[in-house]
């Protein structure tokens, strides 16, 4: 693993970086604190948690959830837990919501699958984040493959302006 900071990054958008410039100026641009790593491509949540020293929870899924009117959502959920749609439904206060496919995501954040958070989007849409990130140094995307951003929750649900609540199930046993 790599520490990098802006002055470290070769930000040329050919090499996929554009986004963690992205990511970099939006956390400066809020007083948020974030440091980005290089890390090994990794097969599942899992072997990157490993990859990282990390837990499999302190890795935060930057979801996108779209809305039934057509606008979305970012729901921050542990990697050890899984969207609970009747309990997300009931906090944001509508009776649909969905996982839209992937290229309506990146049309909608800016960022691939697996890239993905509210740090930089290129639209800036409501954060509701899971009540067990709170506390935590958390890991999430950073923009591009190959990297993780690492922050404090407590500092990004309060830059966002976040709602926190119970939105989340265990995953269930495969």
């Amino acid at each position: 693993m790599t520490e990098l900071d802006d002055s470290s990054l070769d930000l040329s958008p050919a090499l996929g970086t554009e986004g963690t410039a992205r990511v970099l100026a939006d956390a400066r641009g809020r007083g948020l604190a974030v440091e980005i790593v290089e890390r090994p491509e990794a097969g599942s949540l899992d072997d990157a948690a490993a990859l990282l020293g990390l837990r499999p929870r302190d890795i935060v899924k930057s979801l996108v959830v779209k809305r039934h009117d057509g606008s979305f959502l970012f729901a921050l959920v542990p990697g050890d837990r899984q969207i609970s749609w009747a309990k997300l439904r009931a906090v944001v206060g509508v009776n649909k919501l969905s996982m839209p496919s992937a290229d309506v995501a990146l049309e909608a954040t800016g960022y691939e699958r697996g890239t993905i958070t509210p740090l930089g989007s290129t639209t800036a849409w409501p954060v509701y984040a899971d009540e067990r990130i709170v506390g935590l140094r958390v890991a999430l995307g950073a923009g591009a493959h190959g990297r993780s951003a690492f922050v404090d929750a407590d500092a990004l649900i309060a830059a966002y302006g976040a709602t926190v609540a119970d939105v989340t199930d265990p995953i269930a046993p495969r």
